[in-house]
């Protein structure tokens, strides 16, 4: 996939990878807007290409109490909002055949979780939409038997596919990423590394996933020496209050400064 398919994406030029960064769930307008704004204007001065993500529900939560978002339509609506305002690309996670449709309307990218890439319809219906599709690595998958998953999207003749390796499972309660994988997946998508969910600690007792935010930084800077495509990234401004995976959040306070690491190591790695 060229990623200047992706509808309003800036900055392809640079040379720099392209990020997929955004809250877990979309909460209400006021939290989103506010997000999206401070990683916009950083990643304009920055000149990384960028995608607003966010959930607008969370179908796969550990308890049944746990926030599921705020209203399909609802939070679907905020983040086409997003998009006009700051005219930035958007994407959301799709968890059923109908979500795809749906969630065509108002976003440019549509993502398949992990837990579900291996469901082939669901896969399709997102592919026949003619959206960007990207494509979680599951947990419970090498990297190369994304391939087929791949190739699910492009024979429904649509060529805009990504992966995104989010770690493997490694034991019952934690994650870890296996930086070979890059290069192989590489070898048949655009490859993206999503640093926030790779430092999940899944299966807690509590019912609530635990997570490494302070590992945030060892593993992107490692996934940019190995040459990944793009970042995906989860922040919020107050990632001990989010209703969704704040454990393994990024603080949007250290957000600028990560980026401009990752940068410097980008602009490295690309001399030789």
């Amino acid at each position: 996939m060229n990623i200047n398919n992706i509808p309003l994406i800036k900055n392809t030029d640079s040379g720099n990878f392209f990020l997929l960064a955004g809250p877990c769930a979309i909460e209400g307008e006021e939290m989103a807007m506010r997000i999206a704004e401070r990683l916009v204007k950083i990643t304009d001065d920055l000149k990384i290409p960028y995608v607003f993500k966010g959930s607008f529900k969370k179908a796969n939560r550990s308890r049944i109490d746990s926030f599921t978002g705020i209203g399909d339509e609802k939070a679907l609506k905020i983040l086409q909002k997003v998009g006009k305002e700051f005219g930035v690309p958007t994407v959301t996670d799709i968890h059923e055949r109908t979500d795809a449709a749906m969630a065509a309307e108002y976003v440019d990218v549509l993502q398949i979780p992990a837990f579900l890439v291996r469901q082939t319809d669901l896969v399709v219906a997102a592919a026949e939409t003619g959206k960007v599709v990207n494509l979680k690595k599951g947990q419970f998958m090498s990297p190369e038997s994304m391939r087929h998953a791949v190739q699910k999207v492009i024979d429904c003749n649509n060529l805009d596919v990504m992966v995104t390796d989010r770690g493997t499972m490694f034991g019952y309660q934690d994650m870890i990423v296996d930086y070979r994988g890059i290069p192989t997946m590489k070898e048949f998508a655009t490859t993206v590394l999503d640093i926030t969910h790779s430092l999940q600690q899944p299966n807690q007792s509590s019912g609530v996933t635990g997570g490494r935010p302070d590992l945030i930084e060892t593993i992107a800077k490692a996934g940019i020496a190995v040459g990944v495509d793009g970042l995906f990234l989860e922040t919020h401004f107050d990632p001990a209050n989010a209703k969704s995976d704040g454990a393994n959040m990024l603080h949007l306070d250290y957000f600028e400064d990560l980026m401009k690491k990752l940068v410097a190591i980008r602009q490295t790695v690309i001399k030789f």
